[in-house]
């Protein structure tokens, strides 16, 4: 779809991957677009029934194009720097956080496959996905603090949730590197691997074999868990399992398990 971002779909698997391999992935304006446009694309397609968001080459994501960085200092309205911060109308993040938080939003499942660098926005980046599965080798960072900045592409919000608050703020005060296996005992990343995009496809397709609608409304209610009251939470869970149970699919999934067989959902679930 661009330069900067290829999308490949087969059975159901969307494989996302970042291609500006020359540059670590590094964030620019021009990737800004792109991952918030495959964002919007992949929102609209009932076909795709989960997601594997990857880097080209030595990483996952370097962080912010150092060139965008020092254009940050000198932006004037109107400019490319300026508009990354500028909140479309419809939206709750401005383009720079729409390009992390547009993962979080999708209905399906998304799976990083994290190795190399996950710095700064790259982290930011990974932490929009639902999994995390990264190499043993990966170097992760909050890096905002080595250019005297604060995160800004949602991490203040999605970290704490993770790793909890006070190490959210040792990590993001000290700006320090965490390797695969601190991150997945610390609940930064999910799973580690010698081998993340080919985890993070198994994975993927795991999850796509499965009843799309049993698999997005099940991702709703345990997001919505983050920040709903409990009454809320357990009324969307009544709404939720009312809108599946004696549906085709639901009704497959059951015939599926008794004969012995693997199930054939349908994307858009017939009334």
């Amino acid at each position: 779809m661009s330069d900067r971002l290829t999308i490949s779909i087969d059975a159901g698997v969307a494989d996302v991957r970042l291609t500006r391999a020359d540059k670590m992935n590094a964030l620019d304006g021009a990737m800004f677009d792109a991952l918030v446009e495959a964002g919007d694309r992949l929102a609209d397609d009932e076909s795709v029934r989960a997601v594997v968001l990857s880097g080209d080459g030595r990483a996952f994501c370097a962080g912010l194009d150092f060139t965008g960085f020092q254009a940050m200092a000198g932006a004037t309205e109107g400019s490319d720097t300026a508009s990354i911060g500028r909140v479309a109308e419809g939206r709750i993040t401005h383009h720079a956080q729409q390009a992390c938080w547009t993962w979080r939003e999708l209905p399906m499942p998304v799976i990083a496959a994290v190795h190399g660098v996950a710095f700064g926005g790259g982290l930011q980046l990974a932490l929009g996905a639902d999994i995390r599965i990264v190499a043993p080798d990966v170097r992760m960072s909050v890096l905002e603090i080595r250019w005297g900045l604060s995160p800004d592409m949602t991490a203040t919000q999605v970290l704490p949730k993770l790793v909890g608050p006070d190490l959210a703020k040792e990590l993001t005060w000290t700006g320090r590197e965490v390797n695969g296996e601190e991150a997945v005992r610390i609940g930064l990343a999910t799973h580690m691997s010698d081998d993340p995009h080919t985890s993070a496809i198994e994975l993927a397709r795991q999850i796509a074999g499965n009843s799309p609608q049993a698999v997005r409304g099940a991702k709703h209610l345990i997001d919505l868990s983050t920040h709903a009251d409990w009454a809320t939470g357990f009324a969307e869970e009544r709404r939720v399992i009312g809108s599946l149970i004696g549906r085709p699919n639901q009704v497959e999934a059951v015939t599926a398990y008794f004969e012995k067989r693997q199930a054939v959902y349908s994307d858009v679930d017939p009334s």
